[in-house]
């Protein structure tokens, strides 16, 4: 009986078989947490609601949608439901991050809400084996967020007294 409950244990974490899986799966996993982390702390320095956790969290958790159903053999031909439920999942999350200030007329929170979402991109594509696509998608978006508002002034301070619709 000991040896049955114990053969049936280690059948239940032979899901990663060897050296080479162990290998892959945690490349993976941590790339994809330290391509979300570098992009919430981007986040962070702008003391942004989502920061660092968030970003790391979104990005392992949508490459572990990825290398699960990968790994039990789901074929690559049926991932695009599995890749469309993680992209509209991840939209209820970024909505989180919006905040609409009526009073004021201002939306705040839209580039984190995007952020966050790009960041499941990155941990799905992580996921899926793309790790070079992951890297250079990651310095894309940091390039967005760090270099992009030091070229064009945020829409809010641009300045509108010549715009007709203005009283």
């Amino acid at each position: 009986m000991g040896q049955e409950i114990w053969a049936t244990i280690v059948s239940e974490f032979s899901d990663i078989p060897d050296v080479s899986t162990v290998t892959r799966v945690t490349l993976r996993l941590v790339l994809a947490a330290a391509l979300g982390g570098m992009l919430g702390y981007e986040r962070e320095l702008k003391s942004r609601s989502a920061g660092v956790r968030t970003h790391m969290l979104v990005a392992v958790g949508a490459a572990l949608f990825v290398i699960g159903p990968l790994q039990s053999g789901v074929p690559l031909s049926d991932m695009s439901r599995i890749l469309q439920g993680i992209v509209q999942g991840i939209g209820f999350l970024g909505a989180g991050a919006i905040v609409i200030r009526a009073t004021e007329r201002k939306v705040e929170g839209l580039t984190t809400a995007a952020n966050i979402w790009a960041t499941a991109g990155i941990g799905m594509i992580a996921g899926l084996g793309l790790e070079a696509t992951a890297v250079l998608s990651a310095g894309i978006m940091l390039i967005i967020l760090a270099v992009i508002p030091r070229i064009l002034p945020r829409s809010g301070d641009v300045d509108t007294r010549h715009d007709r619709r203005q009283p």
